[in-house]
């Protein structure tokens, strides 16, 4: 594939700067091994460039995005849904109220006397 003609360069550009400044620039250009005029064409080049399109996301993307934002607020929402349900089978199981459960109170759930209470001995 041949590469694109090379334009030819007939154009001048003035610009008029203070004498330390065109110095500084030709010491840099000069540090770079480039010339003056070389390091203005590059920046006209890339002054003149069209402008990155910004990319948008895929709906598959944007489906998992959504996914995770779910998934998140789920994971903070979850306990502090399980709180009240929790209180409520406390409140339940300690008779006297004091916002503990007793051994007496533990007893009492405890129906088959194995020391330990059962799921199905706690929704009794």
């Amino acid at each position: 594939m041949p590469s694109p003609p090379r334009l030819k360069k007939s154009e001048n550009l003035e610009i008029r700067l203070p004498h330390a400044t065109k110095q500084a620039f030709m010491a840099h250009c000069r540090a770079e091994g480039r010339t003056a005029s070389d390091a203005l064409r590059a920046f006209i080049d890339d002054r003149l460039s069209p402008a990155p399109v910004p990319r948008r996301r895929s709906g598959l993307a944007r489906l998992a995005a959504g996914v995770l934002i779910a998934t998140a607020v789920g994971a903070i929402a979850a306990p502090s849904l399980a709180r009240p349900l929790l209180q409520a089978q406390v409140g339940r199981m300690d008779l006297d109220g004091d916002g503990a459960i007793s051994l007496a109170e533990f007893a009492r759930l405890d129906v088959d006397h194995d020391g330990k209470v059962s799921l199905g001995e706690l929704s009794r």
